[in-house]
């Protein structure tokens, strides 16, 4: 495990405990990270899913918004910002106790926005399970 992948546990962790939303991140488990992209992966529970018993839409959203950000924080200027734009289309159902790889990349980052692609697949086949792209603004 390189350096910049133990912090990123560690700040996902931080955010975890926070609360909230991003208490998602206490059950991602971060596979790689680089500058500017990231790769996790999370076991879908009871809890994140709908009563179809498939990952639910929100929690996806709430995936792509988070390991985003966090890639966005693996660069060099990277700040976590605040969301401008986000939209997610559902390709497939990732179902009860199947694991999803959650990999993020940041497309751009400029002076005023950021730019990242998330696609969410499933571990045992590589189906893609949802693609989201995420625009930030770095906040004042």
């Amino acid at each position: 495990m390189n350096g910049l992948t133990q912090t990123l546990w560690a700040v996902m962790k931080t955010f975890a405990q926070a609360g909230g939303f991003d208490r998602v991140l206490g059950k991602v488990t971060v596979v790689s990270a680089a500058p500017g992209k990231v790769t996790c992966e999370m076991k879908v529970e009871e809890q994140p899913m709908n009563k179809l018993g498939t990952l639910h839409g929100g929690m996806t959203a709430t995936l792509i918004d988070c390991i985003s950000t966090v890639a966005l924080l693996c660069l060099e200027s990277g700040a976590p910002g605040v969301s401008v734009d986000m939209n997610i289309k559902h390709l497939s159902p990732a179902k009860i106790r199947e694991e999803v790889v959650i990999t993020a990349h940041i497309l751009k980052q400029g002076r005023t926005l950021a730019f990242a692609s998330v696609d969410l697949t499933k571990k045992a086949t590589g189906k893609l399970t949802a693609q989201g792209r995420h625009t930030k603004h770095p906040g004042n």
